[in-house]
């Protein structure tokens, strides 16, 4: 059902800093930051050959990325993210093999602008999992 590996999701204390120090340190691609209001995030996307690692900043104070920063200061991975061909059949196999969706369990729309699902981490040996049509 998964496919490709879209991208890694790390949470950052310092958003400037942690695209400097991919840009600089690594010579990555480093895209703009983008805010996503509706999910309390801003975002940079790290351009890699084979897939893309998201950095995470807070965005506003509901932000859900603040509770993951405090838990973790320094920052760190928070979520993976595969691709899936049709969003609302891979919910509905999930759901009937007892994963959690979290949320009202319809699609948002991520930073790709394409439709995106979150799953419990407790279903997925504590790995918050991202999935995204493409």
């Amino acid at each position: 059902m998964i496919g490709r590996l879209n991208h890694v999701a790390i949470a950052v204390p310092d958003l400037e800093a942690a695209s400097a120090q991919y840009a600089n340190a690594l010579g990555a691609v480093v895209g703009a930051p983008q805010d996503e209001p509706d999910h309390g995030v801003t975002v940079v996307f790290i351009e890699l050959p084979n897939t893309k690692i998201e950095l995470l900043y807070p965005l506003g104070e509901n932000s859900p990325i603040q509770g993951f920063l405090d838990k973790n200061p320094s920052g760190g991975i928070h979520h993976v993210c595969y691709e899936v061909d049709d969003i609302l059949a891979a919910r509905d196999h999930l759901q009937k093999t007892g994963a959690r969706v979290l949320g009202t369990g319809e699609p948002k729309i991520g930073a790709h602008g394409k439709p995106v699902l979150f799953l419990h981490p407790k279903d997925f040996n504590g790995c918050l999992v991202e999935l995204e049509q493409v």
